[in-house]
């Protein structure tokens, strides 16, 4: 920007002054500062910066009276010189001579997407009238309401639950700011558009005052919201009740169970509202509920919405000489800002004496340069207006009482895939993050290129006695032992909720981590957790129905009557162990299950996949999940899950992993016996018969292959291809790995991310090459892609004979093992599909249903495919056959796995 402008500005607020500072700073001449006179003998802000410099300043009452320029006014602003008039903020009517005056006219910053919501209150009706997007226009200004050609333009995203405060914070004062210089420079360099205000879509409402503010009750819940918190904080919400006017602050959709509470009439509202310990509870006409944090009393008096009933319980404090020093440190700083109050007494009110929101940040900046252990809110102010009051509340803060303690995170941060990532790294015990007890760390590495993610703490044996104590604690003496299955079903709901707003971040975290497609990651890996944890959400008031509780007719013995009826019941302490593959999904398999069913757990991630786990865990403590109810530990499997297997106080194991380990699990569980259950490895066979569709054939045998890099549990571990379609099947096979494309995970166009760690790299070459060895045909592929990470060539080996190596053992990698069969031998190809030791899935292509059912029945094998694969669902079970495992993960059978049944036989 090369060109500066002499300029006025005209209007008020933090926000002029910051305009105007900004402006300076870039060089621009500000020839008069034109503002509203004093009050209450306090300078605007605006007036304040402009004086200081000796800026010329200009505090004009009114530029018209009776509708017309007041020329001594206008000859005062002439007198200056300017070329554009700025127009930050302004609630004076600026006469059109002014507007029109300088060589550039004037521009005007208005805080909505124009040509919708034009007027004084756009803010507010953006919220009231439940807009998803918010944002600012900066205008040419003309005789028009807000109508003038629009210069520049931005927009963010509106939250559920926030306020007018919090978009201006956020969003409107900041890039309001920067958007305003830019506009500047753009006159200054002839370069700023102006584009007419479209006329469809345009609507103006009525500035918002507290007499039009009254809450209307017979409306929908999200309508009562939305009303509340466009009015937040001014001029406020409000409603009648017990005889006076109380305003509503800090509301939020409830999406729960009627809390328990204590009833308020309220007028106008057909039911009452309910006082509850987080707040006051209203209703809507859709029977949805609204919550209330905050009222405000005709006296000015605000209280947290729960306190109610108890408003004027509270005992006066007894300072020390310390919090007296403090207080009187207080008091001169209320001095400094109500300059026109002679002595600030215990009884001045800040708001009364003349102060006003922005004095609120300035008061609480100048507490926060003396006392920075002192963490106040603008709302702190709001809630305790009388010095004493406020001094009363600012003690309790500073002695750390009524404070719940906090969930203190360590995060490490990295901007990846055009956002910031926080990702905890430590162990997550009894609701904490805690480093491991021996302080050993080890590092987690990116597959994509093999540098550092982060360095990770390593669980203990300690660490895994304490997760188990905490866990056992939080079963048999804490909330969630007592807590009734539909708010256990609340708190499910609630961290789906979280999962699914922080569904990017945990879509880039293990798309890092794991070397995932970030769009897979996103879709399969995320988007199944959140589906998972919510379908078993709602099964948590359910188990006691049908056949998971039952009365049953026994034999009475005469003359005695007797009532015998089973009971289902949590097991406790559940330890889970989950791999590396999809290791957020693992995690929600097993968990939504465990916890649904009422269980506490200590879940074990892979060692080489953490980061998510311990994100969720995270997310778990923000839904409000008692500690002890979820913990995360990474580490070594050998030292943390054999621990888990072996320990007393664990009574179930649940893991996904390699078969080996699931027979060691086993043998550890004996020492008490443990439930367990397993889901293990596969050899899934894949029989793809000359009647079927090829080209779907040869898309979904694909699928089955290199959907997650191979790295799938159910991958088609051998393809048994019928002889007459086999060549065509694998030329066509060979086209499509062609057009493949293999790189950067994050990037959307990504077919094939990396393998997910260098060991799991280094097997599969040496995989390939026993292939080779032993006489199959390497097709296609076999060798690592020359980049820097761990990527491997999808491979394609066929003429694979039933002895070899790859054709008994899984590779748990992109390997297409493709096998002929003669044609029309369908009893042959079966018994070559279940000569392995294994049995987690299958599939079948034809277009011969009865062939389709008649193999399905055959194979022996927990999941079955038909002319698809890859197909899971969070209701269907799954699970495997023989060395794959028993047990199911998914649907009503899962439940099963973490429940126990009590037989009571009552006699009458």
């Amino acid at each position: 920007y090369q060109h500066k402008l002499k300029l006025a500005l005209i209007g008020q607020s933090i926000f002029g002054q910051e305009v105007y500072n900004k402006l300076r700073k870039e060089g621009h001449k500000v020839v008069g500062v034109f503002t509203v006179p004093d009050k209450n003998g306090q300078a605007d802000p605006l007036a304040l910066a402009a004086e200081k410099d000796g800026t010329p300043v200009f505090k004009f009452p009114r530029w018209r009276a009776k509708g017309k320029p007041i020329q001594e006014v206008v000859a005062a602003y002439k007198s200056v010189g300017a070329e554009l008039n700025v127009l930050p903020f302004c609630t004076q009517f600026i006469p059109m001579d002014v507007i029109d005056c300088p060589k550039h006219g004037s521009i005007i910053y208005h805080p909505s997407i124009l040509p919708r919501h034009r007027g004084a209150s756009a803010i507010n009706w953006t919220l009231i009238q439940g807009d998803k997007k918010a944002g600012f226009t900066i205008f040419w200004a003309d005789d028009g309401l807000d109508t003038g050609p629009i210069l520049l333009q931005r927009e963010c995203d509106v939250g559920q639950n926030d306020t007018v405060d919090d978009l201006y914070n956020r969003f409107l004062f900041p890039e309001g700011i920067k958007a305003m210089v830019e506009a500047v420079h753009l006159i200054a360099d002839g370069k700023a558009p102006r584009i007419p205000q479209p006329k469809e879509g345009a609507t103006y409402e009525g500035i918002q005052k507290k007499e039009n503010a009254e809450i209307s009750w017979d409306q929908p819940a999200a309508a009562l919201h939305n009303w509340i918190r466009g009015h937040d904080k001014v001029p406020g919400a409000w409603a009648t009740i017990d005889g006076q006017v109380v305003t509503f602050y800090g509301s939020s959709l409830l999406d729960a169970s009627v809390p328990a509470g204590q009833e308020l009439a309220i007028k106008g509202a057909s039911r009452p509202g309910l006082v509850t310990k987080n707040g006051l509870v209203v209703f809507g006409n859709d029977g949805k509920m609204v919550l209330v944090r905050n009222l405000q009393f005709e006296d000015g008096k605000m209280i947290p919405a729960s306190k109610y009933f108890s408003a004027d319980e509270t005992t006066a404090l007894e300072l020390t000489e310390e919090e007296k020093k403090m207080a009187e440190d207080i008091r001169a700083i209320w001095k400094g800002i109500l300059s026109n109050v002679a002595v600030i007494e215990d009884s001045t009110d800040f708001f009364k004496s003349g102060a006003s929101s922005m004095h609120v940040v300035r008061m609480l900046e100048e507490i926060k340069q003396k006392y920075s252990g002192l963490q106040l809110q603008n709302e702190d102010v709001y809630m305790a207006t009388k010095f004493a009051d406020f001094i009363q509340m600012a003690v309790r803060k500073f002695r750390g009482e009524d404070k719940e303690e906090e969930l203190v995170i360590d995060y490490i941060s990295k901007n990846v895939n055009d956002m910031t990532v926080n990702m905890p790294y430590q162990c997550f015990i009894n609701g904490q993050f805690i480093n491991a007890d021996d302080g050993k760390t080890y590092d987690t590495i990116n597959p994509a290129d093999g540098s550092i993610i982060a360095s990770v703490s390593s669980a203990s044996l300690a660490d895994v006695d304490k997760a188990v104590a905490a866990a056992k604690e939080a079963f048999e003496n804490g909330e969630w032992g007592r807590m009734n299955a539909r708010e256990r079903g609340r708190l499910m709901y609630r961290l789906a909720d979280l999962m699914e707003e922080h569904q990017e971040e945990l879509a880039t975290i293990e798309s890092i981590d794991s070397g995932a497609v970030y769009t897979l990651a996103l879709k399969t890996h995320v988007g199944m957790s959140v589906q998972t944890f919510r379908y078993f959400a709602g099964w948590c008031d359910k188990i006691q129905a049908s056949e998971y509780g039952a009365t049953i007719p026994i034999n009475q013995a005469r003359p005695n009557h007797n009532l015998t009826f089973t009971k289902k019941e949590p097991i406790g302490v559940c330890a889970i162990v989950i791999p590396w593959n999809y290791p957020l999904m693992m995690l929600a398999w097993k968990s939504a299950a465990c916890l649904a069913a009422g269980n506490t757990l200590v879940l074990k991630p892979a060692q080489v996949t953490p980061l998510t786990s311990l994100k969720f865990a995270e997310l778990s403590a923000k839904a409000g999940f008692p500690k002890g109810v979820i913990n995360i530990l990474p580490g070594s499997g050998g030292l943390v899950g054999q621990h888990l297997s072996e320990h007393p106080d664990v009574r179930k194991v649940g893991f996904t992993g390699s078969t080996p380990t699931g027979k060691q699990i086993m043998k550890s569980a004996a020492t008490n016996l443990k439930k367990v259950s397993l889901e293990l490895g596969g050899k899934s066979p894949l029989i793809i018969f000359s009647d079927c569709e090829l080209d779907r054939a040869v898309k979904m045998g694909m699928g089955a292959v290199y959907f997650n890099k191979g790295e799938n549990c159910i991958a088609a571990g051998r393809l048994f291809v019928e002889e007459s379609i086999h060549d065509e099947f694998v030329r066509k096979v060979v086209e499509e790995i062609k057009k493949m494309k293999i790189g950067d995970p994050l990037d959307r166009s990504t077919d094939h991310g990396p393998q997910n760690h260098k060991a799991h790299l280094e097997k599969l070459l040496q995989y390939c090459e026993t292939g080779v060895k032993e006489g199959a045909t390497l097709v296609y592929g076999g060798r690592q892609v020359r980049r820097p990470g761990f990527f491997m060539e999808p491979t394609v080996f066929t003429d694979v004979e039933d002895h070899m190596y790859i054709a008994q053992e899984e590779s748990f990698g992109p390997v297409m093992v493709i096998s002929k069969f003669k044609n029309g031998d369908v009893d042959g190809v079966l018994r070559r599909a279940n000569t392995t030791e294994y049995g987690l899935a299958s599939g079948v292509f034809t277009k011969d249903i009865s062939k389709a059912l008649y193999i399905s029945e055959k194979l022996e094998a927990g999941t079955v495919f038909i002319n698809t694969y890859n197909k899971t669902d969070v209701a269907a079970p799954f699970g495997g056959f023989k060395q794959s495992g028993f047990g199911k993960d998914l649907g009503e059978e899962a439940l099963h796995e973490y429940l126990r049944t009590k037989a009571i036989t009552v006699e009458y």
